[in-house]
């Protein structure tokens, strides 16, 4: 089973909000998933990001692939900095 960090959206039509959920790579976008470990609000000013860090870097030791978005906002928040340098260390 490949193992995705990704967003699944939520929100009303033109106000997206997202969940940062754990999930199957072959659910669908909206669909079933194992753990939420975050949200993002793009709407908001500032954009806002919330994000549980352990739950993230359990997972990404686990093997999890985050997406090409999630991989910006975990890079934003300096976690997979975390997750390089925990790699390297070992």
């Amino acid at each position: 089973m490949a193992v995705k960090i990704r967003l699944k959206r939520m929100g009303a039509k033109k106000t997206p909000f997202y969940r940062i959920v754990v999930a199957d790579s072959r659910s669908p976008r909206d669909g079933r998933y194992i753990e939420i470990v975050g949200t993002y609000n793009p709407v908001s000013q500032p954009a806002k990001l919330d994000i549980n860090e352990e739950s993230v870097l359990k997972w990404l030791q686990t093997g999890a692939k985050p997406s090409d978005t999630v991989r910006n906002l975990l890079s934003s928040q300096g976690i997979m900095e975390k997750f390089h340098n925990a790699k390297l260390s070992k």
